[in-house]
């Protein structure tokens, strides 16, 4: 059986139009969590339509320009992952995972697109992208 991004790859293929993960399903790629959820949601620029394969249910869900902005970038991922998580829900441990997970230019990455996040999300993104401090001994 297909993964849910490789039909929601191939049906963006076949239409032309973006897709970012939202959601349940942003927060398990990024490690933040181990729900898998049975309908995965995607944002996107097209048309909103719901394609079902089994028990499994891909929602496409058409976003605004400003969420579809980072559309495909990992800052987009981490937007809707923390977005979906809450501001009160996000801890130390997960800004960690983040750190680990995310490559360097990852974290450039994050930097770069702090204009598109909500001001809570921009401050994590933030700690996540700036660089470890030396231990002191």
């Amino acid at each position: 059986m297909p993964t849910d991004d490789s039909i929601a790859t191939a049906l963006k293929g076949r239409d032309d139009f973006r897709l970012q993960a939202s959601g349940a399903h942003a927060a398990n790629v990024l490690g933040l969590s181990t729900q898998v959820p049975v309908r995965t949601v995607f944002l996107t620029d097209g048309s909103s339509r719901k394609v079902k394969l089994g028990k499994r249910e891909i929602v496409l869900k058409n976003a605004s320009s400003r969420q579809m902005a980072t559309a495909g970038r990992v800052s987009g991922t981490v937007i809707q992952a923390l977005r979906w998580i809450g501001q009160r829900h996000v801890d130390d441990r997960m800004i960690a995972s983040l750190r680990r997970r995310l490559s360097d230019s990852d974290k450039q990455q994050l930097l770069k697109d702090l204009r598109y996040a909500p001001a809570w999300i921009g401050e994590i993104m933030r700690k996540v992208a700036q660089p470890k401090k030396p231990e002191q001994t």
